[in-house]
């Protein structure tokens, strides 16, 4: 079984060390194979909001992380900086890669930067990342649990949350449906959900499935939706009913992350080439 930890919008320079605690417990007894990490790292990205960060999951043990930035990773206020080198604190926590992907035998994760310096808050997807995203995914083997990760969503389940949309994604869940994504990660509005994208209205050529994760660690939850991180379990020999994800929520009285749901993921593999 390769357990795969979903924790995204953690805003360092807001953390709750209490929710912190309790993550790193969680992950002892998940002992996932792999950490992603999909986006807004920091509050304001500051030297020591990103060095918090990477103590944070450098603590976490977790054999494979793959983390992504997100707009607030972007210096806002200094303006000079996010003109002329808007990633140089995240690269100096998290190195020079800004779209990591990790590929096993029954695995491939595929990260897409999705932010613009030119941009406030909105992300946006490149013809040019979306087809490098599908070339990955068409190569990819039948056994593969297949996941693109961004960090604006590609489905939102309010409408005021539509602006907050990844400009592209249109295009992109065309293509990547139709080269074999399973699952496509994201965060930013810091609301939890797992849902199938529209296949009627996008015209996609198979199904694929949001996995939207809250905010892991900040203290900036929305609508009452505790803290929470998402869990994605997967055995390549169980056929169709193979993988399925848990969201799991901080409980503030027990101080512990716990199983709120469980939605199944059906696997199709047959339109698949």
């Amino acid at each position: 079984m390769t357990v795969v930890l979903q924790v995204s919008d953690p805003h360092f320079g807001t953390e709750r060390p209490e929710v912190e605690t309790a993550l790193r417990a969680l992950t002892d007894v998940l002992a996932p194979r792999l950490l992603v990490v999909s986006g807004d790292v920091t509050q304001r990205a500051r030297r020591k909001q990103f060095a918090a960060a990477r103590r944070f999951i450098d603590t976490l043990a977790v054999p494979v992380s793959l983390v992504i930035p997100g707009n607030h990773d972007l210096p806002l206020f200094n303006i000079a900086a996010r003109a002329l080198s808007p990633y140089a604190e995240y690269r100096r926590a998290f190195g020079d890669d800004l779209e990591p992907s990790h590929e096993a035998e029954d695995l491939l994760v595929l990260c897409v930067n999705t932010t613009r310096a030119r941009r406030h808050k909105d992300g946006e997807v490149s013809p040019e990342q979306i087809e490098r995203v599908a070339a990955r995914l068409r190569a990819a083997s039948p056994r593969q649990l297949r996941i693109v990760v961004t960090h604006q969503p590609m489905l939102v389940t309010r409408l005021a949350d539509e602006q907050n949309l990844l400009h592209g994604y249109r295009d992109a869940a065309r293509a990547w449906a139709a080269a074999g994504a399973d699952l496509v990660m994201g965060g930013h509005i810091h609301l939890p959900y797992v849902r199938p994208l529209d296949e009627a209205v996008l015209g996609l050529a198979r199904p694929v499935w949001a996995v939207q994760a809250g905010t892991a660690l900040s203290h900036r939850v929305r609508d009452g939706v505790p803290n929470s991180v998402n869990v994605v379990r997967y055995d390549a020999a169980s056929g169709a009913s193979a993988c399925q994800v848990e969201r799991w929520d901080y409980q503030a009285a027990a101080r512990r992350f716990e199983c709120h749901s469980t939605t199944p993921i059906p696997l199709h593999r047959a339109a698949h080439g």
